[in-house]
């Protein structure tokens, strides 16, 4: 009886193939504050973000997505935040399903505007990609670059409705509070 051997192929910098570290900065006009509040609400997601095909609330502070981006799969995996610090900008989650690792995002003040750093570190699961992951890691990595700049444009343009809804809001509460004094 053979003894069974686990071979991981590592890349070049000594992770499994299947493992991805990304890192993305985006710039939004808008505060921290705004924008903390939309990346914190995981149910957002799929009004701004287009390959974020799906977000179904699990638990308090967990969503399952289903994110699709050029290629023809879905991935579908459970987000639980892990840390929520509006007042550091700091959101960070565990990653559980199709992908597992973990995911932050930081924001800081950038002029009148903000800027985020989104960090991901994950190790892909699902059975097919895995198999595949020595020729199609560069795919993948493009596929990814491709849903991030999706993602900042989505983002921009969700941001400015929320900014435009608002002021559109405390508009009316003020002209509210003037026609009753």
């Amino acid at each position: 009886m053979g003894v069974a051997q686990v071979v991981v192929v590592r890349d070049h910098g000594g992770m499994p193939l299947n493992s991805y570290r990304f890192r993305s900065v985006w710039s939004v006009d808008s505060t921290p504050a705004q924008t903390f509040e939309v990346l914190a609400d995981l149910r957002s997601y799929p009004h701004w973000w287009r390959e974020v095909r799906e977000a179904r609330q699990v638990a308090e502070n967990a969503a399952e997505l289903r994110c699709r981006s050029v290629l023809p799969y879905d991935l579908v995996f459970e987000t639980h935040h892990n840390a929520k610090d509006p007042d550091a900008g700091l959101l960070r989650a565990d990653l559980l399903g199709d992908m597992d690792g973990t995911v932050s995002w930081r924001i800081f003040a950038d002029g009148t505007g903000s800027r985020i750093v989104y960090d991901q570190e994950v190790v892909v699961c699902k059975p097919l990609l895995r198999r595949i992951a020595l020729v199609s890691r560069p795919i993948l990595k493009a596929n990814h670059e491709l849903m991030m700049r999706s993602g900042q444009r989505g983002l921009r343009t969700y941001l400015a409705g929320f900014q435009a809804a608002t002021q559109t809001t405390q508009g009316t509460q003020a002209t509210q509070t003037t026609q009753a004094t």
